[in-house]
């Protein structure tokens, strides 16, 4: 391991730190709390938006529906394939536990930060309109917290950059096709990894340098397929060995609390995975929904807090349960030397044996590249903040350059550096978001009145 892989990890591990975990549990709690379960009980409402029957002719670049895809692009990915592998792996069955827990608590978070990325839109420096959270910073508590936004801003031309889900996408294509069919040899494997990085850049370049508006149309048209086809898939395998289903369902929750799978029996190591895995996948607190879901076309900041909720759910609570539950059926989570994607493809494989890892192949290429779209878009914001919005696309030409880069880095590396950037961002987020947080229970009470 080189000296600037383990920097990368240490930086990981430092930042998700117990102080973050209760910021972030700490504050899904305090929004649960204040808003009396408000969020949960207007669910049916939340989906009514969806289906366009209030839809917005305000403020705003996308639909309702646009910005939850884009927002879904963004965290329906990696983070439910390889994320959920990577979770079992360090912290055994029991950080699935903690992923619910996290989305749970994430579902009231994102309903205040992404009503609040609405309430508190501010203009760029070419004058155009934009939310997310350094505009909720700067405009809900004032020009004096700035730095605070800056600091968000740095962490997200970080954070939003596509290193993970290019290293996973050229993982499992290298490792499931290529060395498993005797296509390419060990000697060859940096040179094959270079060469897809090179096309992977390519596609995404096609599609980012369209802008937001392009990114929501891609993203709106394939992230419900694949959800389906995902989803549908491993809802197959489970149903068909449904009668194992309550003895993992009770792993998962015997082992949240005891830790007897994880490293050494840490109960702590399996509590910060899966708040750490949970974050990672739903994005909840980070700051990136908000960015999405500040581009609706609407006027009712509470309306799209109200579709932004709706993201753990489908997230988290499905996506990452279903990944886990097959993991855990098919044994995959023993194997010795095998992580991240490798692990979820090996259990594909073992459950639809001949064809189950092309299913993954599919939905991961274009999990992995619709994740790609958004972060573009969110780094993009970030770096137009910064040095001015007349330069944010030169952010798109970054990402096409660190396409290429992950393609040839370790996964352990691209993990701690990408959560590290993330924890970052969780802090100005979360902190804006507790401070106005009663703001955002007048509009709702006022909201709410109204229907």
């Amino acid at each position: 391991m080189s000296r600037i892989e383990a920097a990368f990890i240490a930086f990981g591990d430092l930042a998700w730190g117990p102080w973050l975990l209760i910021l972030i549990l700490g504050g899904g709690i305090y929004f649960l709390v204040l808003s009396r379960l408000m969020p949960f009980r207007y669910l049916s409402h939340s989906i009514a938006l969806l289906s366009g029957k209030y839809d917005d002719s305000g403020t705003g670049e996308i639909t309702h529906f646009q910005a939850l895809s884009s927002a879904l692009a963004g965290t329906i990915g990696m983070g439910n394939i390889a994320g959920v592998a990577v979770a079992i792996s360090i912290g055994g069955p029991g950080a699935v536990f903690w992923m619910w827990a996290t989305a749970v608590l994430g579902i009231a978070t994102k309903f205040f930060t992404c009503t609040l990325s609405v309430m508190y839109r501010g203009k760029d420096s070419e004058g155009n309109i934009q939310g997310g959270p350094m505009y909720v910073i700067t405009e809900g508590l004032g020009k004096k917290y700035k730095p605070l936004a800056i600091f968000f801003c740095l962490a997200g031309v970080i954070g939003c950059l596509p290193l993970f889900q290019t290293n996973q996408l050229v993982q499992i294509i290298r490792e499931v096709i290529f060395l498993e069919e005797g296509w390419i040899t060990e000697d060859q494997v940096l040179t094959f990894n270079l060469s897809l990085g090179v096309i992977l850049a390519m596609i995404v370049a096609t599609v980012i340098f369209g802008g937001l508006t392009r990114i929501a149309n891609v993203a709106s048209r394939l992230v419900p397929s694949m959800t389906i086809i995902y989803v549908g898939t491993v809802l197959y395998v489970l149903l068909t060995n449904i009668s194992d289903v309550p003895h993992y369902l009770w792993l998962i929750v015997e082992d949240a609390f005891t830790g007897m799978a994880a490293a050494g029996g840490a109960i702590g190591t399996v509590i910060a995975t899966g708040v750490r895995r949970g974050a990672f996948s739903n994005e909840a607190g980070i700051g990136t929904e908000a960015m999405a879901h500040g581009a609706a076309k609407t006027d009712e900041p509470v309306r799209e807090g109200l579709v932004a909720m709706i993201g753990p759910i489908i997230d988290t609570l499905v996506i990452c349960t279903a990944t886990a539950l097959l993991i855990l059926m098919t044994g995959a989570w023993h194997l010795d030397g095998v992580s991240g994607v490798t692990m979820t493809s090996h259990a594909f494989e073992t459950a639809l044996p001949g064809f189950g890892r092309y299913i993954l192949i599919v939905c991961v290429f274009f999990f992995s590249v619709t994740t790609i779209f958004s972060y573009s878009y969110y780094g993009s914001k970030c770096l137009g903040f910064l040095i001015g919005a007349e330069h944010k696309h030169y952010y798109n030409y970054l990402i096409v350059v660190m396409t290429v880069v992950a393609s040839i880095l370790s996964l352990d590396a691209m993990v701690g550096l990408i959560d590290g950037a993330f924890a970052l961002m969780a802090i100005p987020t979360m902190t804006s978001a507790i401070i106005l947080a009663p703001k955002v229970m007048k509009a709702a009470r006022v909201y709410f009145d109204k229907l």
